[in-house]
């Protein structure tokens, strides 16, 4: 087991807007190899829509947008290292962790433990009963992580796709 280097530096605060250019590029390294989006584009090509990285940029930046309280970053050191957003609903009081992405360089140090367990806290504090995590089947990472934190499978999804301009 690796050292958690840089550990005590760790501070989990608050998603600012202001670290929105930093959420864009741990969104674009962190989901490259488990995308559906870019799985979709590695088998149907690009197209008159915007790159797989463009697409999943605008699914997380309109969760920051729309409820800017409920996400939070890692920072080491005053660099942003990490985020995890987060969505709930008062009627069914379910709570969503939709997405969660962790430079690179400190993968493997116990910062998306981190922001799981202030996600979590979160939810609870939010009113929530049940947490929601998803994750697709290449992503191994997750797979792993996800259990560690009380996560247990309760289904498998297939997500199927098809060009409409081609008929």
């Amino acid at each position: 087991m690796r050292a958690q280097r840089g550990f005590d530096n760790l501070v989990i605060r608050k998603f600012h807007p202001s670290d929105a250019d930093h959420i864009r590029e741990l969104t674009i390294e962190g989901f490259d190899g488990v995308s559906i989006d870019q799985n979709s584009e590695r088998l149907f090509g690009t197209g008159p829509y915007p790159a797989w990285t463009e697409r999943k940029w605008a699914g997380v930046r309109d969760q920051l947008d729309m409820h800017p309280a409920d996400h939070f970053v890692a920072e080491l050191d005053g660099e942003v290292v990490g985020y995890i957003t987060t969505g709930w609903s008062a009627e069914t009081r379910i709570g969503r962790i939709p997405d969660m992405a962790v430079d690179a360089r400190h993968r493997r140090h116990g910062i998306g433990s981190r922001l799981i367990e202030r996600a979590l806290v979160h939810l609870v504090e939010c009113g929530m009963t049940l947490a929601k995590i998803e994750t697709l089947e290449q992503n191994a990472a997750g797979e792993s992580l996800y259990p560690k934190h009380g996560f247990v499978e309760v289904a498998r999804q297939i997500h199927y796709m098809r060009r409409l301009d081609d008929r």
